[in-house]
């Protein structure tokens, strides 16, 4: 059976999709990109703001299903520009100082919103 995650704390889904979905205690949180949870507007110019933002609205996620970044197996990060690569990999690593989960970042043409990143992750209750 699938239960569906939903929290006030992250930005609500701008599509036809849940923030998260559980299935045998595994978590698919859905990509989450810098929007404030309450205005929905995008938070910050820089990649680095965006990415703190993106990373807030993941650890809200993976809260209300009941996990934490120790938990997470694996993310997906997706870019408007491998130029950021450093500047986002720094904000993702402060949250992952030990035993990282598997990755990939990808450059992609352009993201929702138009904003400079988006990072998904499954992880484990």
């Amino acid at each position: 059976m699938k239960e569906i995650v939903s929290t006030e704390k992250a930005p609500a889904a701008i599509g036809p999709y849940s923030q998260a979905t559980v299935h045998n205690n595994i978590i698919y949180c859905s990509g989450q990109i810098p929007l404030d949870p309450d205005t929905m507007e995008i938070v910050g110019d820089d990649v680095t703001t965006q990415a703190k933002q993106v990373m807030s609205n993941l650890e809200a996620v993976l809260t209300a299903a009941g996990s934490d970044f120790s938990k997470v197996l694996k993310c997906s990060i997706f870019l408007d520009s491998m130029d950021d690569f450093g500047a986002v990999n720094e904000v993702y690593g402060a949250h992952f100082t030990e035993n990282p989960p598997a990755r990939e970042t990808v450059a992609v043409q352009t993201l929702p919103k138009n904003v400079m990143v988006e990072i998904s992750c499954i992880a484990y209750k």
